[in-house]
């Protein structure tokens, strides 16, 4: 059972769309858990995707003209913040994606997304055959345009650090107190430009790489110049990685579009009477196979 599923059950979680309960394929947690560098007090991050009902994804099952008349509501996502489970004294945000803006976050490498597909095994708290099918393909959304999305985070990071007035009652304010400087998004700087490195340079994504680096930030080990530093020589130096990775420039969106049909047919059955295609799914699927088969064996030898 998906811990969404287990809040609704427990009525911790309420007001939500109805489809989402039991349609849910990919469930982690995000966060400092993430990146292995949690505290006792850390809230539980979850992402993951559901899939809607066959009309929402395909409106013209439903007699839907786009533009033209009442529109069949879109879903995106549901998000929830401060749940709280006082049975297991633990507090939940929660973030359910459809799998259309799920697949399209990650198509334009949204850092948080891009992540979300790369946590440690451990971080996985519910995965269907359907979730472990993305998770298995997770490299095919990477590409060089990863890194403007990855830059550009790292820059409100910076920005999010330099501020010197929260509010008296948030944690940014003890950080503040305690070290001079917010340590939480000066870690999430340093973070940030670690994992497009990787990703430019291996075309691959270990979170936990850089964690004992990542805590002696969080433990104030290093002052704010040093984060500036950091990011101003590793900006300069991710730049030249950049032109040289040979990742490709922007994402291959035929390959993961067809990806997004297999899921949706493991989960609706055909889908024949909603989308054409000159493809048949098994040359799709075949083609998929061929591809994962030449990245076993390039690693291999």
């Amino acid at each position: 059972m998906s811990i969404f599923d287990n809040l609704v059950k427990r009525q911790l979680i309420k007001d939500y769309p109805g489809f989402i309960k039991n349609n849910i394929h990919y469930e982690v947690q995000m966060g400092s858990v993430a990146y292995g560098v949690s505290s006792d007090n850390s809230d539980i991050d979850v992402y993951g995707f559901c899939i809607p009902p066959k009309y929402m994804i395909f409106p013209h099952l439903n007699g839907e003209i786009q533009g033209f008349g009442k529109q069949v509501n879109k879903f995106e996502q549901f998000q929830k913040h401060h749940i709280k489970d006082q049975e297991s004294r633990k507090e939940y945000d929660m973030t359910i994606y459809s799998i259309i803006k799920f697949f399209q976050l990650c198509m334009d490498n949204n850092p948080n997304m891009v992540d979300s597909l790369f946590v440690p095994r451990r971080c996985i708290l519910h995965s269907t055959s359907i979730g472990e099918h993305v998770r298995e393909n997770k490299n095919f959304f990477l590409h060089k345009g990863s890194w403007f999305k990855f830059k550009g985070y790292a820059y409100s990071q910076v920005h999010k650090m330099n501020i010197k007035k929260p509010d008296p009652n948030s944690k940014r304010y003890e950080s503040i107190q305690k070290f001079g400087f917010d340590v939480k998004f000066a870690y999430h700087v340093v973070r940030l430009l670690n994992e497009i490195e990787q990703i430019l340079v291996e075309h691959d994504l270990d979170l936990e790489r850089n964690r004992e680096q990542l805590k002696s930030i969080r433990r104030g080990e290093w002052s704010q110049e040093q984060i500036i530093n950091y990011f101003n020589d590793k900006e300069k130096s991710l730049e030249k990685t950049y032109l040289e990775s040979s990742l490709p420039k922007c994402p291959n969106e035929e390959k993961i579009k067809a990806l997004l049909l297999e899921c949706l047919e493991m989960h609706y059955g055909s889908i024949s009477d909603a989308i054409k295609t000159d493809i048949p799914v098994n040359k799709i699927l075949d083609d998929i196979e061929s591809y994962i088969k030449k990245i076993r064996t390039s690693i291999n030898t």
